[in-house]
């Protein structure tokens, strides 16, 4: 194939604008043209060439004679195949001058339909995704020596000829898509082995959901920068976006508030929950639009300014939204992201020209990003960081990251946490036992803070777990339901069934049952399981619980999320409360609750 390219063409400069498809094309429209004289000539061409589409729609006849003679003045000279070629190229560039835009219908360039000759890229796009790939990639045994590359060069066109970024790429996207013992590794590839790893690069890539219509092993092996650019771009667009659904992000259901909105998210392509999650943070804000884009309605940065605001308020700079000039406020918003710890993939220019990939991919980062240890404490402790003297991510210096983990050493130790031997360097080392130790008891403190603003409701007596099992029970029991737990280690308690009854009994309207499933298998327990999380948080209980805890019944995660409902509840207005329950919940139950004895025996559980 490669042969039959170069008999066609041998200017390098010319096989790099085009597919093979397309040679082959122009070839018999340039073989057509010199048919019908037995000789082409540029004066011939000049009346012919408007035949091609993107010439005959953008410049008249006239302006393609004009603009050829001032190119050649010889009129009798015969054009052979390539000296066609680059007049084409000359014309479209031409028309595109004159429009200040791409040529009208640049992407037919034929009357009949193909695919666009003059290929561009952008050179922001290419940066950004060399970016993406020298973090992503770094620590690749295989990868590293090639990286990082330079986004200024046109390296990363010369390293994918042997296929294997691309497929190592993939596998960043979704992992396991690959199994990396079938790419072919070797220092010198052989044809056959880049081939190889170019039709596993593409059929692996169709696997995930890319569009590689019209792209062949020979595109890649041949470094058509187009092409690869556009399949590295689909790939990063998946890996960015692979969250954003209900399964992977439960959270999301925040966004909706019934049972037929669930059911429209769950229908959404990605990049519209992007939008939507957007525009739910932006309501928390005075911005008063609604973004539909990731290009016009973001050219002006306004929104980014009130989300980043909204997301991480303790980075705000009030000049960001004082400043007049867009470009300006760009430079701000990524000074905010830069603050917050986002990786940046684009530029203020990127957002103010509105380019649609990089807008989304930086929304992307957003919404992933997360701070785990510090933010927690100051949840769980409002005020009680320093944001001061914490270091904000990225963190590439080791002993910045000890500064921040042993600000959370010191603060365990401010709550009577027990951390004896624990240091903030087991923590960056990633201690596992010492680590999940601090968590629990940051666990622990939560439930014990939770409780304790219990209390008003049981006329300034201990809540105890019993109390709390009892009052679960109760309300499904009220609600006409059989369903009941003997303590917080029931084993039936697996399949989700009655915490999801409570949560109907608390607040009727927050369960779509049609979303539930009988909790039988595995997988069935996990979606119950993930679901009652996810209405849990939208109701606004406060629980850090996994949907591991609920399958497999962890006593204590199970009693946090038990108080969490609980305490959601009894906060509650009297008049926000389902009308059938008033009496009870008002009279009867809160007595109960105010001479309820201790009893471990039958809760089997205990906050200590």
């Amino acid at each position: 194939m490669s042969g039959y390219v170069g008999i066609l063409v041998s200017d390098p400069c010319l096989q790099n604008q085009f597919t093979q498809v397309e040679l082959r094309s122009l070839k018999s429209h340039f073989t057509s043209m010199r048919r019908e004289n037995g000789k082409l000539t540029l004066g011939d061409l000049a009346s012919r060439i408007s035949r091609l589409k993107v010439v005959g729609e953008n410049l008249s006849d006239q302006e393609t004679t004009d603009f050829i003679a001032a190119l050649y003045p010889n009129f009798n000279d015969e054009v052979d195949f390539e000296s066609f070629l680059k007049v084409y190229l000359k014309l479209h560039a031409h028309a595109s001058s004159r429009t200040g835009n791409p040529a009208k219908n640049s992407s037919a360039f034929l009357k009949a339909a193909t695919t666009t000759l003059l290929h561009t890229i952008s050179e922001s796009e290419k940066a950004s995704y060399v970016a993406h790939i020298n973090n992503y990639l770094a620590q690749d045994g295989f990868l590293n020596k090639y990286l990082p590359i330079d986004p200024s060069s046109n390296d990363l066109f010369e390293i994918v000829k042997d296929g294997v970024l691309l497929c190592k790429l993939i596998n960043v996207a979704v992992p396991g898509t690959i199994d990396e013992r079938a790419i072919n590794t070797k220092r010198l590839l052989n044809p056959w082995e880049r081939n190889e790893n170019h039709t596993l690069c593409l059929n692996s890539a169709k696997a995930i959901g890319c569009t590689v219509v019209n792209i062949g092993t020979q595109d890649f092996i041949e470094g058509r920068r187009h092409l690869v650019l556009g399949l590295i771009s689909q790939i990063i667009k998946i890996q960015l976006l692979a969250d954003l659904n209900l399964k992977k992000t439960p959270q999301l259901v925040e966004l909706v508030d019934d049972s037929k909105d669930v059911e429209e998210l769950m229908s959404l392509p990605p990049e519209k929950i992007l939008l939507r999650w957007m525009n739910f943070q932006l309501n928390k804000s005075s911005y008063k639009k609604t973004v539909t884009n990731f290009s016009t309605d973001v050219k002006d940065a306004e929104a980014y300014a009130h989300l980043l605001n909204v997301l991480a308020p303790e980075h705000s700079n009030p000049s960001t939204l004082a400043v007049k000039d867009p470009l300006q406020r760009a430079k701000l918003v990524l000074d905010h992201a830069d603050r917050m710890g986002c990786k940046r993939y684009l530029t203020a220019k990127d957002i103010v020209d509105g380019s649609p990939n990089l807008n989304l991919a930086f929304v992307a980062h957003v919404f992933q990003h997360r701070w785990i240890l510090l933010e927690t404490l100051d949840k769980v402790s409002p005020g009680i960081v320093n944001w001061k003297v914490a270091n904000k991510p990225p963190i590439k210096l080791p002993f910045k990251k000890v500064e921040n983990c042993n600000q959370v050493v010191k603060i365990g130790k401010q709550l009577k946490f027990s951390l004896v031997n624990i240091a903030g360097n087991d923590i960056v080392q990633g201690n596992k036992k010492l680590i999940l130790a601090y968590l629990w008891q940051l666990m622990r403190f939560n439930i014990l803070q939770l409780l304790k603003n219990l209390r008003s409701h049981s006329h300034g007596k201990e809540i105890t777990d019993v109390d709390i099992l009892r009052w679960a029970n109760t309300k499904v029991s009220n609600s006409g339901s059989q369903s009941r737990m003997d303590s917080f280690k029931d084993k039936s308690l697996s399949d989700g069934i009655f915490f999801l009854e409570l949560l109907s009994a608390v607040q009727p309207r927050s369960v779509n049952w049609s979303l539930v499933t009988e909790g039988v298998t595995d997988e069935q327990k996990k979606m119950n399981a993930t679901y009652i999380i996810s209405i849990a948080r939208k109701l606004g209980c406060s629980i850090f619980l996994l949907p591991e805890d609920i399958i497999e019944v962890n006593q204590k995660m199970i009693l946090t999320l038990t108080a969490s409902i609980m305490y959601w509840f009894l906060k509650q207005p009297v008049e926000e409360k389902p009308a059938a329950t008033l009496d009870s919940e008002n009279g009867s139950q809160l007595e109960t609750l105010s001479n309820s004895t201790t009893d471990d025996s039958a809760s089997e559980s205990s906050v200590e």
